[in-house]
C-alpha cells in the first residue's frame, strides 16, 4: 500500500513531465499509472527497491502571461507542499536559474519537508560543472540528471525513498470497513459527512490515519459500523481555488488509496463533470468499491423521468464499467441518507464475497459453452476450467489452450455473466485468461 506521495514541481519546460513519464516507463518501478487524472495531470503508482509511493507531475497547468505564470506555479508549490510528503523541484542547467526557479525556492526554504532539487538535462562532464550554480538557491546538495537518457534518475530515487518521513503503523483492533468520502469541491461532502455524524458528533474515537491527511472516524449508528475517512474540511484551503481541480484530485489519492469503497459525491446541479469522472476512475484504477451520490438532488427542478435521464447521462460517461449504484441524495434535508449507508455496505459486501470454485465452474462453463471465444485464424479456443482467485478484490482466471486468442470484448461478455449472476455492483472485476 502506497503511504507516501511525491511531487514534482518546478516551472515550465525543465522536463517535469519527462522526468514523470521516465518513471513511468521503468518497467522494474512502477506498478501502475494513469494518465490524466485530472485535465492535465499525471498520477502514477510507483516501486523503488521494494518501497511503493504515488508520483503526481504538476506541470502542463500553467498558461498565459508572465505574471500568471508565476501565480500558477506559486500555487501548484504551496499545494505540493501541503499535499506530498517529498517534493521534487526540477531546474534546468542550460537556463540556469531563473526568476521563477529563485520564487519557487524561496517556497521551498521555508518547509520542513524534504526537498530533493534535481538539476536535469546534465548529460555530459562540462554540464556537471555547470550544476554547481543551483547551489545559490538554498536548498543544499543537488542531483544531477537527464530525463531524457534516463542518466542520474536512479541516484534521485535512492535518495528519494530514504527521504520518505517514517510512518509507525496505527494499530486499529477494530477490523472495520474504511468508506472514503471524496469529490471535487463544494460538492457536499461536509455536508454529508456532518449529516452521518449528526450534530452532536457520534464519534466513539478518532483514529489517526496511516497517512497524515486522512482521519479516520468511527461510526456506529443505524445499525452501521465503519470508519468513515473525511477528505473534506481536513487540510485548510488557503490560497488554493475551487477551479485548480489538482487540489482535489491530489487529496483523494491517499484517501482512495487507504479505502475500501470511495463514496464519489457530485454536485446535482453541475451534473457529472470531468473532475468527477478523473476521481472515479482513479478509484476504479485502484480496485476499490465504489458508491456514486448525486447530492443537492433538492435543488434540481425534476419530473418523473429526472432521475433516469440522469443516471443514464452518468452511466455513458462510466463505460464499460457502468454496474455502479447511483442515488440521488440531499445532505441537506437528510434524503435518503440510510439508503446510501446501505448500498455502501452492500458494496463493501460484495467486494469481499467469494464463488465456490465448483459452483463457478457448473454455471460459467455452461456459459461459455453456449458462447464460446471466437475462432482466430482457424484456431479453436478452449476454456475447461475457471476459479476466483483467493485476492482482496474480485478476481477470476479462465483456463484455455491459446489465451493469447482471448481479446477484450470476449473478457468483457464473462465479466457481463458473471454480474448477472452474482452481485457485484459497485466492484470493479479483474478476468485473466492463463494457459491450462
Amino acid at each position: 500500500m502506497s503511504n507516501n506521495i511525491v511531487a514534482i514541481v518546478g516551472r515550465p519546460n525543465v522536463g517535469k513531465s519527462t522526468l514523470f513519464n521516465r518513471l513511468i516507463q521503468r518497467r522494474e518501478a512502477i506498478v501502475d499509472s494513469v494518465s490524466g487524472v485530472t485535465r492535465d495531470r499525471n498520477y502514477g503508482k510507483s516501486e523503488w527497491n521494494g518501497k511503493e509511493f504515488s508520483v503526481i507531475d504538476t506541470g502542463g497547468y500553467v498558461r498565459g502571461s508572465d505574471d500568471v505564470f508565476e501565480g500558477e506555479i506559486r500555487k501548484q508549490v504551496e499545494l505540493a507542499i501541503d499535499e506530498a510528503d517529498v517534493i521534487i523541484f526540477v531546474v534546468d542547467v542550460e537556463e540556469g536559474i531563473t526568476p521563477m526557479d529563485e520564487t519557487v525556492a524561496k517556497l521551498l526554504r521555508k518547509v520542513t519537508k524534504p526537498v530533493l532539487l534535481a538539476v536535469n538535462k546534465v548529460d555530459n562532464a562540462m554540464r556537471e560543472k555547470d550544476a554547481i550554480e543551483f547551489y545559490n538557491l538554498g536548498l543544499g546538495d543537488y542531483f544531477t540528471f537527464a530525463s531524457i537518457s534516463g542518466s542520474g534518475t536512479g541516484d534521485l530515487l535512492d535518495a528519494l525513498i530514504e527521504a520518505f518521513p517514517e510512518k509507525p503503523e496505527v494499530e486499529v483492533k477494530e477490523d472495520l470497513p474504511r468508506f472514503a468520502v471524496v469529490g471535487r469541491p463544494n460538492a457536499g461532502k461536509s455536508s454529508f459527512i456532518n449529516a452521518l455524524i449528526g450534530k452532536d458528533r457520534y464519534i466513539v474515537t478518532d483514529i489517526a490515519g496511516t497517512t497524515r491527511d486522512a482521519i479516520d472516524t468511527k461510526f456506529d449508528r443505524f445499525g452501521f459500523e465503519f470508519n468513515l475517512v473525511d477528505t473534506a474540511g481536513i487540510r485548510r484551503k488557503a490560497k488554493v481555488k475551487e477551479d485548480l481541480e489538482f487540489y482535489s484530485v491530489m487529496r483523494s489519492v491517499r484517501a482512495i488509496e487507504h479505502a475500501d469503497i470511495c463514496i464519489l459525491v457530485i454536485d446535482a446541479t453541475r451534473g457529472f463533470e470531468g473532475q468527477d469522472q478523473s476521481i472515479f476512475w482513479l478509484a476504479e484504477k485502484n480496485r476499490k468499491g465504489v458508491v456514486i451520490l448525486v447530492n443537492k438532488w433538492d435543488l434540481v427542478e425534476k419530473d418523473t423521468m429526472s432521475t433516469r435521464d440522469y443516471e443514464e447521462k452518468i452511466k455513458k460517461e462510466l463505460m464499460p464499467f457502468t454496474d455502479v449504484p447511483i442515488l440521488f441524495v440531499s445532505a441537506l434535508t437528510k434524503q435518503r441518507l440510510l439508503k446510501a449507508l446501505e448500498a455502501t455496505v452492500q458494496v463493501y459486501e460484495n467486494r469481499k464475497q467469494r464463488i465456490a470454485t465448483s459452483k463457478f465452474n457448473e454455471y460459467m462453463l455452461k456459459v461459455i459453452e453456449a458462447y464460446p471465444p471466437p475462432a482466430t485464424k482457424g484456431k479453436y479456443v478452449k476454456i475447461k476450467y475457471c476459479m476466483q482467485l483467493p485476492t482482496q478484490t474480485p478476481q477470476f482466471v479462465f483456463f484455455a489452450n491459446m489465451p493469447q486468442y482471448v481479446k477484450e470484448p470476449y473478457k468483457r461478455y464473462l465479466e457481463n455473466k458473471i454480474r448477472e449472476k452474482w452481485d457485484f455492483a459497485g466492484v470493479p472485476i479483474d478476468i485473466y485468461i492463463r494457459e491450462k
